[in-house]
């Protein structure tokens, strides 16, 4: 199910170049998702939707990843992009469906 869950290669040369930042950069995300009752998945979903919001279309790809490695299926990654219609407009939710759909295809047969 979990497509590539390998991190792209921008993201592995900057931790090669920077390893002690990325570190820190990942032990302050999992530090922050332990200080409340959020589910993994929920947690994924709520960044993706934050990623959406701030047209980063690298992150997008990342939370897809995530969530889906959370148990998170296509239809409410989906769904969860949807949602924000209403809040950051039509354009900007047909730019994260692509994004997000960038992720979702590539096991798609």
């Amino acid at each position: 199910m979990p497509r590539s869950s390998q991190p792209s290669q921008k993201y592995l040369a900057l931790q090669e170049r920077y390893p002690e930042f990325l570190n820190a950069l990942e032990n302050l995300g999992q530090t922050l998702k332990q200080q409340g009752p959020i589910e993994q998945k929920q947690a994924h979903l709520i960044q993706l939707a934050a990623a959406a919001a701030t047209d980063s279309e690298g992150a997008v790809h990342s939370h897809t990843k995530r969530a889906l490695g959370a148990g998170a299926s296509a239809e409410e990654i989906r769904h969860a992009i949807l949602l924000l219609t209403s809040t950051i407009g039509f354009p900007k939710v047909m730019a994260a469906l692509t994004w997000a759909d960038d992720i979702l295809e590539q096991g798609a047969d």
